[in-house]
């Protein structure tokens, strides 16, 4: 079995834990490079990078969160939420040990690792703070939308694993909900981790400013009034719609 990658910071405790999901068939070694862009963005962080829970099913070497095999619409969701459990002890486990709350964790996953992120925030809302959904979607778009996460969709406009349209479907749905979700697409960009959406991840960690601390700073007041002081723009390239989303086109 693949070792889970971990980057701790050189001294003190670590303020943020950073939790990458990798892909189907893949390993932790597929998201070190973003491990290690991210530790050098946050260095008070600890990146930790698990291997998938289960041996790649399909032929290659590699892991996988839950199988492909004959998977459909239909038992899609039931895989993801067998596999739930064991990711939420894994993540709770990783809290415990290195300090860190569930507000100042995040969930980052590329392709199955996205899926499997998102619905486990949806099984346990507060689970952390954040999830970056890079090439992801949803196993089933969820009935009530997380009030303690912030949902960060970036995708490729030309992913043809899994179309932009499910992230934009997404968005437009946490929004129904009132929830607090952002997407980011690059036009010419297809299944990958791009730099591009990498960047986009980056800036929204560092700039957007979640929901739920808009409503504890004006005090609890109905959503419409305390959007009165939000900002309408977020480093000049989107508007920042908590009630609807966020989406920003950007090019790959």
């Amino acid at each position: 079995m693949p070792t889970d990658l971990e980057l701790l910071p050189t001294s003190g405790r670590p303020e943020q834990l950073l939790i990458l999901l990798h892909g189907v068939g893949a390993s932790p070694a597929a998201m070190a490079p973003l491990a290690q862009l991210l530790r050098l963005q946050f260095a008070q962080s600890a990146v930790l990078v698990p291997a998938g829970f289960d041996p790649f099913d399909m032929g290659r070497p590699g892991r996988q969160w839950f199988s492909l095999q004959g998977l459909n619409e239909d038992n899609r969701l039931a895989r993801v939420t067998a596999m739930l459990p064991r990711l939420i002890a894994w993540v709770h486990a990783a809290q415990q040990r290195l300090q860190v709350g569930p507000a100042a964790t995040a969930l980052v996953g590329f392709s199955q690792g996205s899926i499997v992120a998102l619905e486990a925030v949806s099984a346990e809302d507060g689970l952390a703070g954040r999830v970056l959904a890079f090439s992801g979607r949803y196993a089933r778009l969820p009935d009530r939308a997380p009030a303690y996460t912030t949902i960060h969709l970036l995708h490729g406009g030309l992913d043809q694993v899994m179309p932009a349209d499910h992230a934009r479907e997404a968005l437009h749905h946490l929004g129904a909900l009132q929830g607090d979700a952002t997407l980011d697409i690059a036009e010419e960009v297809g299944h990958e981790l791009h730099p591009a959406l990498v960047e986009c991840a980056l800036r929204r960690l560092t700039s957007h400013i979640p929901l739920r601390t808009w409503r504890a700073a004006m005090g609890g007041l109905p959503q419409a009034a305390a959007m009165d002081g939000a900002p309408e723009r977020a480093n000049g390239t989107s508007g920042q719609t908590h009630e609807t989303g966020d989406e920003d086109d950007s090019r790959g």
